[in-house]
Protein backbone atom coordinates (compact mmCIF):
# COMPACT_ATOMS: atom_id res chain seq x y z
CA UNK A 1 0.00 0.00 0.00
CA UNK A 2 1.19 3.53 -0.78
CA UNK A 3 1.68 5.36 2.53
CA UNK A 4 2.43 8.87 1.22
CA UNK A 5 0.42 11.48 3.13
CA UNK A 6 0.22 14.04 0.35
CA UNK A 7 0.52 13.76 -3.41
CA UNK A 8 1.42 16.79 -5.52
CA UNK A 9 1.29 16.63 -9.32
CA UNK A 10 3.24 19.31 -11.20
CA UNK A 11 4.83 20.24 -14.48
CA UNK A 12 7.11 23.23 -15.04
CA UNK A 13 9.58 23.78 -17.89
CA UNK A 14 12.49 23.58 -15.45
CA UNK A 15 11.58 19.95 -14.67
CA UNK A 16 11.82 18.84 -18.30
CA UNK A 17 14.98 20.91 -18.63
CA UNK A 18 16.75 18.85 -15.95
CA UNK A 19 15.24 15.64 -17.35
CA UNK A 20 16.71 16.38 -20.77
CA UNK A 21 20.12 17.17 -19.25
CA UNK A 22 19.98 14.03 -17.11
CA UNK A 23 19.12 12.01 -20.22
CA UNK A 24 22.26 13.24 -21.96
CA UNK A 25 24.59 12.83 -18.96
CA UNK A 26 23.32 9.35 -18.00
CA UNK A 27 25.30 7.61 -20.73
CA UNK A 28 24.49 4.07 -19.54
CA UNK A 29 20.81 4.74 -20.28
CA UNK A 30 21.24 5.96 -23.85
CA UNK A 31 20.29 2.55 -25.24
CA UNK A 32 17.28 2.29 -22.95
CA UNK A 33 15.48 5.58 -23.54
CA UNK A 34 12.93 6.06 -26.30
CA UNK A 35 15.00 8.86 -27.86
CA UNK A 36 17.63 6.21 -28.79
CA UNK A 37 21.43 6.60 -28.66
CA UNK A 38 21.35 8.67 -31.85
CA UNK A 39 19.73 11.52 -29.95
CA UNK A 40 22.77 11.97 -27.71
CA UNK A 41 25.14 11.62 -30.66
CA UNK A 42 23.25 14.28 -32.61
CA UNK A 43 23.26 16.65 -29.64
CA UNK A 44 27.00 16.20 -29.20
CA UNK A 45 27.51 17.27 -32.81
CA UNK A 46 25.36 20.38 -32.30
CA UNK A 47 26.87 21.74 -29.09
CA UNK A 48 30.30 23.36 -28.89
CA UNK A 49 33.30 21.07 -28.32
CA UNK A 50 34.17 22.81 -25.05
CA UNK A 51 30.67 22.31 -23.68
CA UNK A 52 30.59 18.70 -24.88
CA UNK A 53 33.84 18.07 -23.00
CA UNK A 54 32.37 19.67 -19.87
CA UNK A 55 29.30 17.41 -20.03
CA UNK A 56 31.49 14.35 -20.60
CA UNK A 57 33.07 14.99 -17.19
CA UNK A 58 29.74 14.99 -15.34
CA UNK A 59 28.53 11.80 -13.68
CA UNK A 60 25.30 10.69 -12.03
CA UNK A 61 26.63 10.88 -8.47
CA UNK A 62 26.04 12.72 -5.18
CA UNK A 63 26.90 16.10 -6.72
CA UNK A 64 24.46 15.49 -9.56
CA UNK A 65 21.71 14.79 -7.03
CA UNK A 66 22.48 18.22 -5.56
CA UNK A 67 22.21 19.72 -9.05
CA UNK A 68 18.78 18.10 -9.39
CA UNK A 69 17.92 19.51 -5.96
CA UNK A 70 18.70 23.03 -7.19
CA UNK A 71 16.14 22.63 -9.95
CA UNK A 72 13.44 20.82 -7.99
CA UNK A 73 13.44 22.73 -4.71
CA UNK A 74 14.33 26.29 -5.76
CA UNK A 75 11.30 28.44 -4.91
CA UNK A 76 9.55 30.91 -7.22
CA UNK A 77 11.23 29.39 -10.29
CA UNK A 78 9.40 27.87 -13.23
CA UNK A 79 11.93 28.05 -16.05
CA UNK A 80 15.65 27.26 -16.43
CA UNK A 81 16.29 31.00 -16.73
CA UNK A 82 14.60 31.54 -13.35
CA UNK A 83 16.81 28.94 -11.69
CA UNK A 84 19.98 30.32 -13.27
CA UNK A 85 19.17 33.87 -12.14
CA UNK A 86 18.41 32.66 -8.62
CA UNK A 87 21.64 30.63 -8.48
CA UNK A 88 23.71 33.56 -9.76
CA UNK A 89 22.37 35.71 -6.94
CA UNK A 90 23.65 33.42 -4.17
CA UNK A 91 27.03 33.25 -2.50
CA UNK A 92 28.69 29.91 -1.68
CA UNK A 93 27.78 30.60 1.94
CA UNK A 94 24.14 31.06 0.96
CA UNK A 95 24.24 27.68 -0.79
CA UNK A 96 25.64 25.92 2.27
CA UNK A 97 22.70 27.29 4.26
CA UNK A 98 20.22 26.42 1.52
CA UNK A 99 21.45 22.81 1.18
CA UNK A 100 21.65 22.21 4.96
CA UNK A 101 17.98 21.21 5.55
CA UNK A 102 18.29 18.46 2.93
CA UNK A 103 21.15 16.62 4.65
CA UNK A 104 24.76 17.11 5.58
CA UNK A 105 26.28 16.20 2.22
CA UNK A 106 27.88 19.10 0.34
CA UNK A 107 30.11 19.42 -2.74
CA UNK A 108 33.81 19.31 -1.96
CA UNK A 109 34.22 22.91 -3.19
CA UNK A 110 30.92 24.80 -3.09
CA UNK A 111 32.15 27.79 -5.09
CA UNK A 112 33.42 25.56 -7.91
CA UNK A 113 30.20 23.54 -7.84
CA UNK A 114 28.11 26.70 -8.09
CA UNK A 115 30.14 28.09 -11.01
CA UNK A 116 30.00 24.76 -12.81
CA UNK A 117 26.23 24.41 -12.44
CA UNK A 118 25.62 27.98 -13.63
CA UNK A 119 27.74 27.24 -16.70
CA UNK A 120 26.14 23.85 -17.37
CA UNK A 121 22.58 25.09 -16.90
CA UNK A 122 23.16 28.22 -18.98
CA UNK A 123 24.80 26.45 -21.90
CA UNK A 124 22.42 23.48 -21.96
CA UNK A 125 19.51 25.89 -22.02
CA UNK A 126 21.10 28.02 -24.77
CA UNK A 127 22.50 25.24 -26.92
CA UNK A 128 19.73 22.65 -26.59
CA UNK A 129 16.65 23.28 -24.46
CA UNK A 130 15.55 26.64 -25.88
CA UNK A 131 15.30 24.99 -29.31
CA UNK A 132 13.44 21.95 -27.97
CA UNK A 133 10.18 21.32 -29.80
CA UNK A 134 7.17 23.15 -28.25
CA UNK A 135 5.24 19.93 -28.85
CA UNK A 136 7.08 18.34 -25.91
CA UNK A 137 5.87 20.98 -23.44
CA UNK A 138 2.37 21.03 -24.93
CA UNK A 139 2.09 17.25 -24.59
CA UNK A 140 3.30 17.34 -20.98
CA UNK A 141 0.83 20.11 -20.12
CA UNK A 142 -1.98 18.07 -21.70
CA UNK A 143 -0.86 14.98 -19.80
CA UNK A 144 -0.92 16.96 -16.55
CA UNK A 145 -4.46 18.16 -17.24
CA UNK A 146 -5.63 14.63 -17.96
CA UNK A 147 -3.98 13.23 -14.82
CA UNK A 148 -5.46 16.01 -12.70
CA UNK A 149 -8.94 15.18 -14.01
CA UNK A 150 -8.44 11.48 -13.23
CA UNK A 151 -7.23 12.18 -9.71
CA UNK A 152 -10.73 12.77 -8.33
CA UNK A 153 -11.84 9.32 -9.52
CA UNK A 154 -9.28 7.28 -7.55
CA UNK A 155 -7.90 6.90 -4.06
CA UNK A 156 -4.28 7.90 -3.46
CA UNK A 157 -2.77 4.43 -3.93
CA UNK A 158 -4.69 3.84 -7.17
CA UNK A 159 -3.73 7.26 -8.51
CA UNK A 160 -0.01 6.74 -7.83
CA UNK A 161 -0.14 3.28 -9.41
CA UNK A 162 -2.07 4.45 -12.48
CA UNK A 163 0.09 7.54 -12.97
CA UNK A 164 3.49 5.90 -12.54
CA UNK A 165 2.64 2.55 -14.08
CA UNK A 166 3.31 0.47 -11.00
CA UNK A 167 5.10 2.36 -8.20
CA UNK A 168 4.25 1.42 -4.62
CA UNK A 169 5.63 3.62 -1.83
CA UNK A 170 5.49 1.55 1.34
CA UNK A 171 7.48 4.06 3.40
CA UNK A 172 8.69 7.52 2.50
CA UNK A 173 11.79 7.57 4.71
CA UNK A 174 10.73 10.76 6.50
CA UNK A 175 9.11 12.52 3.54
CA UNK A 176 5.48 13.56 3.87
CA UNK A 177 4.81 14.58 0.26
CA UNK A 178 5.23 12.73 -3.01
CA UNK A 179 5.88 15.13 -5.89
CA UNK A 180 4.93 13.46 -9.18
CA UNK A 181 6.38 15.12 -12.28
CA UNK A 182 5.84 13.74 -15.81
CA UNK A 183 8.86 13.57 -18.10
CA UNK A 184 9.42 13.00 -21.79
CA UNK A 185 13.16 12.85 -22.47
CA UNK A 186 14.17 10.09 -20.04
CA UNK A 187 11.24 7.75 -20.64
CA UNK A 188 10.73 4.85 -20.15
CA UNK A 189 13.25 5.17 -17.30
CA UNK A 190 12.12 6.80 -14.06
CA UNK A 191 14.01 8.73 -11.38
CA UNK A 192 13.29 9.07 -7.65
CA UNK A 193 15.13 11.37 -5.23
CA UNK A 194 14.43 12.09 -1.56
CA UNK A 195 14.79 15.78 -0.69
CA UNK A 196 13.89 16.49 2.95
CA UNK A 197 10.11 16.31 3.28
CA UNK A 198 9.69 15.74 -0.48
CA UNK A 199 9.96 12.45 -2.35
CA UNK A 200 10.48 13.58 -5.94
CA UNK A 201 9.40 11.17 -8.68
CA UNK A 202 10.17 11.94 -12.32
CA UNK A 203 7.89 9.38 -13.94
CA UNK A 204 7.39 8.25 -17.52
CA UNK A 205 4.52 10.16 -19.13
CA UNK A 206 4.19 7.58 -21.93
CA UNK A 207 3.90 10.47 -24.40
CA UNK A 208 4.58 9.44 -27.99
CA UNK A 209 5.16 12.23 -30.52
CA UNK A 210 5.67 9.80 -33.41
CA UNK A 211 3.13 10.34 -36.19
CA UNK A 212 3.40 6.75 -37.44
CA UNK A 213 0.05 5.01 -37.93
CA UNK A 214 0.78 2.29 -35.41
CA UNK A 215 0.26 1.60 -31.72
CA UNK A 216 2.08 3.86 -29.27
CA UNK A 217 5.70 3.18 -28.43
CA UNK A 218 4.67 2.25 -24.88
CA UNK A 219 2.06 -0.28 -26.02
CA UNK A 220 4.53 -1.82 -28.45
CA UNK A 221 7.10 -1.98 -25.63
CA UNK A 222 4.62 -3.91 -23.48
CA UNK A 223 4.13 -6.54 -26.18
CA UNK A 224 7.86 -6.87 -26.84
CA UNK A 225 8.61 -7.21 -23.13
CA UNK A 226 6.69 -10.49 -22.99
CA UNK A 227 8.49 -12.11 -25.92
CA UNK A 228 11.09 -13.78 -23.69
CA UNK A 229 10.86 -16.95 -21.63
CA UNK A 230 12.70 -15.64 -18.54
CA UNK A 231 10.41 -12.59 -18.27
CA UNK A 232 7.34 -14.81 -18.32
CA UNK A 233 8.92 -16.87 -15.54
CA UNK A 234 9.53 -13.69 -13.54
CA UNK A 235 5.88 -12.65 -13.85
CA UNK A 236 4.71 -16.09 -12.71
CA UNK A 237 7.16 -16.10 -9.79
CA UNK A 238 6.23 -12.60 -8.62
CA UNK A 239 2.47 -13.15 -8.69
CA UNK A 240 2.80 -14.85 -5.29
CA UNK A 241 3.86 -11.58 -3.67
CA UNK A 242 6.73 -9.06 -3.51
CA UNK A 243 10.23 -10.50 -3.81
CA UNK A 244 13.60 -8.73 -3.50
CA UNK A 245 15.93 -8.67 -6.47
CA UNK A 246 18.35 -11.26 -5.10
CA UNK A 247 15.57 -13.84 -4.69
CA UNK A 248 14.56 -13.34 -8.32
CA UNK A 249 18.18 -13.92 -9.35
CA UNK A 250 18.25 -17.18 -7.38
CA UNK A 251 14.94 -18.32 -8.84
CA UNK A 252 15.99 -17.71 -12.44
CA UNK A 253 19.56 -18.94 -11.95
CA UNK A 254 20.80 -16.15 -14.20
CA UNK A 255 23.44 -13.47 -13.65
CA UNK A 256 22.47 -10.28 -11.81
CA UNK A 257 23.06 -8.24 -14.97
CA UNK A 258 20.78 -10.33 -17.17
CA UNK A 259 18.10 -10.52 -14.47
CA UNK A 260 18.24 -6.75 -13.98
CA UNK A 261 17.77 -6.22 -17.71
CA UNK A 262 14.68 -8.47 -17.75
CA UNK A 263 13.19 -6.67 -14.74
CA UNK A 264 13.92 -3.26 -16.26
CA UNK A 265 11.98 -4.17 -19.39
CA UNK A 266 9.03 -5.46 -17.37
CA UNK A 267 9.08 -2.31 -15.21
CA UNK A 268 9.18 -0.05 -18.28
CA UNK A 269 6.18 -1.92 -19.66
CA UNK A 270 4.22 -1.46 -16.42
CA UNK A 271 3.89 -5.21 -15.89
CA UNK A 272 5.44 -5.36 -12.42
CA UNK A 273 5.12 -3.25 -9.30
CA UNK A 274 8.26 -1.59 -7.96
CA UNK A 275 8.05 -1.31 -4.17
CA UNK A 276 9.94 1.59 -2.58
CA UNK A 277 10.95 2.66 0.90
CA UNK A 278 11.80 6.29 0.39
CA UNK A 279 13.95 6.36 -2.74
CA UNK A 280 15.21 2.81 -2.17
CA UNK A 281 13.71 0.07 -4.33
CA UNK A 282 13.16 -3.00 -2.14
CA UNK A 283 11.12 -5.56 -4.08
CA UNK A 284 8.93 -6.38 -7.08
CA UNK A 285 5.58 -8.05 -7.67
CA UNK A 286 3.41 -8.83 -10.70
CA UNK A 287 1.05 -6.05 -11.80
CA UNK A 288 -1.96 -7.93 -13.11
CA UNK A 289 -3.61 -4.63 -14.03
CA UNK A 290 -0.87 -4.05 -16.60
CA UNK A 291 -1.42 -7.46 -18.17
CA UNK A 292 -5.16 -6.83 -18.45
CA UNK A 293 -4.57 -3.42 -20.04
CA UNK A 294 -2.16 -4.96 -22.53
CA UNK A 295 -4.75 -7.48 -23.68
CA UNK A 296 -7.39 -4.76 -24.16
CA UNK A 297 -5.02 -2.55 -26.16
CA UNK A 298 -3.92 -5.43 -28.37
CA UNK A 299 -7.53 -6.32 -29.17
CA UNK A 300 -8.34 -2.64 -29.88
CA UNK A 301 -5.35 -2.32 -32.21
CA UNK A 302 -6.24 -5.46 -34.20
CA UNK A 303 -9.93 -4.63 -34.52
CA UNK A 304 -9.74 -0.90 -35.18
Amino acid sequence: MNEVLNVDLQFKPKFEFISSLHSYICRKSHRKIDLTPHWAEEIKQRITPDFAAMLDELEINADWKLAYLLIVMSEHTDTPQDVIAWLEGLTPGNLYEWFAPYGGQFPEHMGNFQSQMIKVFTEWNRQYFEACSPAVHEALEQHLAERTAERTKMNTAEFIDDTTGGFVFESTGGADTLLLVPQYHFQPVNLIYHFGSILFCHYTSRIDLNDEDFMSMHDYRVLRSLAEKSRLKILRYLQNGPKPFIEIVRELKLSKGITHDHISKLRSAGLIYAHFQGENLTSYSTRMKGLAQMQDKLVDFITQ
